[in-house]
């Protein structure tokens, strides 16, 4: 059993002891401590759905300190008597909840929240965490990094797929998403980058520090916000058909990033006519230092790069806005809907710009040994937590749409690609999801659709046709 944090020692028991019980109608329960996710059981909390965070944070690049306020509005699915939230590290300071003082309690990551007053099933409810302290790097169990990373003059806030816990208390999993205001404070000399539509910028009075306010209009993944510190030069502009483009890159990475960044119109504007109405408000990339991150990700409206993107990356993660920003996965078992997607897209671009064909990417994967690591696990079923972002995760996702393709053939194949976003627009599925919608979507195809989900996406080793 792990000892509770501090923060309940005294003040918080006695509070306890001095609630009275709850005298009304309601008669709650405890909300579930994890949503039970296939590799990450932990992950995200039950009895309840957060509908915004407006997140207050101010960090010293010098110091190493966060100090947050997450105001996280929510609605109840049951009559509860307490929940919790997801945060690793950091100490909390006070917990309210509808303006009233809240018990807290810790345990891991998880912040166990009993009200002053239960809370009845469909009632909205706002709590109010005020935390603080050095924020902590997470170590995947594939060996990455993410969270809060350090970097030469800042920090970078990555969440994929546990990481935002770090940085705010959260209901930490895909399958709750959330629109979120995040302010943040940092000295004089660096920025602060995030999601969405910057609305403000405001200095001290003093002049020491700098307040930057961002705004995500759209519902969004806990895993996909990000906060980037540092020094960055930054660009706004606009897509030829309209659409607000904001990059922020570090200027070591100015020169060789110039020449991928101005296609990043071009890019949108093409994934655009081949998915169907870009998902969000605005579009953009943070660019920071190469080495300050082990990995590019697909944060929501601006994804993150660590070092200059090659042309590729770009296409594959602008794609996600689409598929993984939008349509979400429901749990982190099915990201081969984010990755298959994407690294289809990367086949298509090329495809498209007198490169080899998306037939010539398949053969090429086929003609790779039983043995190789394409063939190590089936897509849809990923042995472990190690091993979701693998190999089989990304290319045999590509090859599984590709055989889809030839199944229905171009006309209805392309229609999918749009169908599927637009129909799912900030929600959630899973492949069950998408395998009874390709099937209603063609009824004629029952058969070859049931033997490409048999042996490309569910099956064991390479195929025998392959």
């Amino acid at each position: 059993m792990r000892t509770p944090h501090p923060l309940v020692v005294l003040p918080l028991l006695l509070a306890l002891a001095a609630v009275p019980a709850c005298s009304g109608g309601v008669h709650g329960t405890p909300g579930a401590a994890g949503l039970r996710d296939p590799y990450f059981a932990k992950l995200g909390n039950g009895g309840y759905d957060v509908t915004h965070y407006a997140l207050d944070l101010a960090y010293d690049p010098g110091t190493h300190r966060l100090t947050g306020r997450a105001d996280i509005t929510a609605e109840a699915g049951q009559d509860l008597s307490a929940f919790n939230l997801d945060l690793e590290g950091l100490t909390v300071d006070g917990v309210t909840v509808d303006g009233k003082r809240a018990v807290g309690s810790r345990a891991g990551h998880e912040l166990t929240v009993r009200p002053r007053d239960e809370l009845a099933r469909g009632s909205r409810f706002r709590t109010v965490v005020r935390y603080s302290g050095e924020p902590v790097t997470i170590t995947d169990p594939d060996g990455s990094e993410e969270g809060w990373l350090r970097t030469a003059d800042g920090a970078l806030g990555l969440g994929e797929p546990t990481g935002s816990m770090a940085w705010f208390p959260s209901n930490n999993h895909p399958s709750d998403k959330a629109t979120y205001d995040i302010t943040v404070t940092v000295p004089q000399g660096v920025q602060a980058v995030s999601n969405g539509e910057l609305r403000r910028t405001r200095r001290s009075a003093d002049g020491r520090h700098v307040t930057y306010s961002w705004h995500v209009a759209q519902p969004m993944a806990s895993y996909l916000a990000t906060v980037a510190v540092g020094k960055f030069g930054t660009e706004r502009s606009r897509t030829p058909s309209g659409l607000p483009v904001y990059t922020a890159v570090d200027p070591r990475e100015a020169k060789a990033s110039a020449k991928v960044l101005a296609r990043l119109p071009e890019v949108i504007d093409w994934e655009t006519k081949t998915f169907g109405a870009y998902p969000f408000s605005s579009t953009g990339a943070i660019v920071d230092r190469e080495g300050d991150a082990g990995y590019a990700l697909e944060a929501q409206n601006r994804p993150v790069f660590p070092g200059a993107p090659d042309l590729d990356t770009l296409v594959h993660e602008l794609a996600h806005q689409w598929y993984g920003d939008s349509v979400t996965p429901k749990s982190w078992r099915d990201m081969w809907l984010n990755e298959g997607f994407a690294t289809y897209a990367e086949w298509l671009w090329e495809e498209d710009h007198a490169g080899d064909t998306a037939q010539d990417a398949f053969d090429a994967l086929s003609a790779r040994p039983a043995g190789d690591d394409v063939w190590a696990f089936p897509p849809a079923v990923p042995p472990t937590a190690a091993q979701v972002s693998d190999e089989p995760v990304y290319q045999r996702g590509a090859m599984v749409l590709h055989k889809v393709r030839e199944a229905l053939g171009d006309t209805k194949f392309f229609a999918l690609l749009k169908s599927w976003p637009a129909d799912h627009r900030y929600g959630n599925a899973d492949t069950g999801d998408f395998t009874a919608y390709v099937e209603k979507k063609n009824p004629g195809k029952a058969k070859a659709l049931a033997d490409i989900w048999d042996v490309w996406l569910y099956g064991d080793g390479k195929p025998d046709h392959a």
